[in-house]
């Protein structure tokens, strides 16, 4: 089970790597207005965002082998986990979202300022806090 946790924390704490990094690369785009430096971080962002789906997909395989094949955070007690769940949800929404994002500056459709995009940025350190304060203090 050690192996199985350990390798989830190496892909989780990669693809969060990821979810920080690209949203910043999001607001220089927005703030950026010479081509070759848009070409530039839209190249950037397309291989970031690429490179995070493959850490993703592992990440999240091994989570649900901690829960599915050892049984960590279920039975009665466990609100915590259901809680987490709904959270890494939302993680791979905010995901998905950097994904239509990413397409909306490729086809020059971006209509946000990077300003918004710096609150934007925020989000997974949010959610990550409050997925790391659920598994280590199971308050519920």
């Amino acid at each position: 089970m050690l192996w199985v946790k350990s390798l989830h924390l190496l892909f989780l704490i990669s693809w969060f790597a990821g979810l920080f990094y690209l949203p910043r690369i999001f607001v220089n785009l927005a703030d950026e207005t010479t081509p070759a430096a848009i070409e530039r971080l839209l190249l950037m962002a397309r291989k970031l965002y690429r490179f995070m789906t493959l850490l993703a997909v592992p990440a999240v395989v091994f989570g649900l082998w901690l829960w599915l094949g050892y049984g960590i955070g279920k039975g009665p007690g466990n609100g915590w986990m259901h809680a987490k769940l709904a959270l890494v949800i939302l993680v791979i929404g905010y995901h998905h979202a950097c994904g239509s994002l990413l397409k909306k500056f490729e086809t020059a459709r971006n209509t946000r300022s990077h300003k918004w995009y710096r609150w934007f940025n925020e989000v997974p350190v949010i959610l990550l806090l409050l997925i790391i304060l659920l598994v280590v203090i199971k308050p519920f």
